[in-house]
């Protein structure tokens, strides 16, 4: 995985240009979403799309610098904790919103989120700009990226189970069309690999439009089968505040968690950030193969998890980065203890 990113929060632009576009998608979908012969083509090269994303996944996955950064295992093991059983954790926790606070099916996809893999890209990016340990953020979301790849199919069977239109055979889904493509990624490496650097940014182009031609298919299932006429503004209101307690928890648990833990800053600014974020780029694929028809609404609370997540740890990352000017300026300021007195 290329150290480098190309995300670049911009400080005058409070929301992602990407969302933009994926809000976009979804109002396309809403006027004019595919339907008989027109969602069979969509959903067949949708399909194909999502299939060559996890391919692109596991060719450009660097399995020497992912064996490198076991090294620092503990906290590795500390962002998988954070991501892969605290969030499902709080996310089965919320449960008891339902029915009162959530519906049924808005409650499926604020635990499908919760079981998603963490960032690599903006938990680099938000790393570098608090001064945090850079790469251990690299190494973190990726260790993250691939184990969630496997296992949240897997505690997507065991919590969501048949619920919100997840089915036995999602699992074999799964693995014929993300795990499969994945693997002969890995594979292929090696005679791919050169390519993929050399047409990086052109790559990132169809990483974006296979998501957003996921999003469409997903969005045209559900208004053509009514979903949206379950959901009110008033529920999506409610799921919009109890996202936001959700990250505030896990932003919390995750960097006092960490000092508890005896990590030093630059550590605790990397699981922060890798270990309180979800992956919208892993998780819309996933959810289009687990949950179907029920994928627009499954989808939703991530969409506006990951707007939140990067206008929340944005403003952190900027704290963090003053605060740590404040520190070498005190430090600077401090007369030498060999200094004449």
């Amino acid at each position: 995985m290329s150290r480098r990113t190309s995300f670049q929060p911009p400080s005058w632009l409070p929301v992602d240009p990407y969302i933009l576009m994926l809000i976009g998608t979804v109002v396309l979908a809403a006027l004019l979403p595919a339907s008989g012969t027109a969602a069979e083509a969509v959903g067949g090269v949708s399909t194909g799309a999502v299939a060559l994303l996890f391919f692109l996944y596991g060719a450009r996955l660097s399995t020497r610098e992912a064996l490198d950064g076991l090294r620092h295992w503990r906290l590795h093991l500390t962002v998988l904790v954070c991501t892969f059983a605290l969030f499902p954790l709080l996310g089965l926790a919320a449960g008891g919103l339902v029915p009162y606070v959530l519906t049924p099916q808005l409650y499926g996809g604020l635990l499908f989120l919760c079981l998603v893999p963490s960032t690599i890209q903006s938990s680099i990016a938000f790393t570098s700009i608090a001064r945090g340990n850079v790469p251990a953020a690299i190494c973190a979301g990726s260790f993250s990226s691939l184990v969630g790849i496997f296992l949240t199919p897997l505690l997507a069977a065991l919590l969501i189970g048949g619920g919100g239109g997840f089915s036995a055979d999602s699992l074999l889904r799964i693995v014929l069309q993300l795990l499969v493509p994945f693997a002969a990624g890995q594979l292929l490496r090696r005679w791919v690999g050169g390519f993929l650097v050399r047409h990086k940014k052109a790559l990132g182009y169809v990483d974006r439009g296979s998501i957003l031609l996921v999003v469409y298919t997903a969005f045209s299932q559900g208004v053509t089968e009514g979903v949206w006429h379950r959901v009110s503004p008033g529920r999506l209101g409610v799921l919009v505040g109890v996202e936001a307690v959700l990250l505030a928890v896990m932003l919390t648990l995750s960097w006092y968690g960490a000092k508890r833990l005896g990590f030093g800053r630059a550590d605790r600014i990397a699981i922060q950030f890798a270990g309180s974020k979800k992956s919208l780029a892993a998780g819309l694929p996933m959810a289009s193969v687990l949950f179907g028809a029920e994928a627009s609404l499954a989808v939703l609370p991530l969409m506006l998890f990951h707007q939140m997540q990067l206008m929340v740890c944005a403003v952190i990352a900027k704290r963090r980065s003053r605060d740590a000017d404040t520190d070498a300026d005190a430090l600077r300021s401090v007369p030498s203890a060999t200094a004449p007195g």
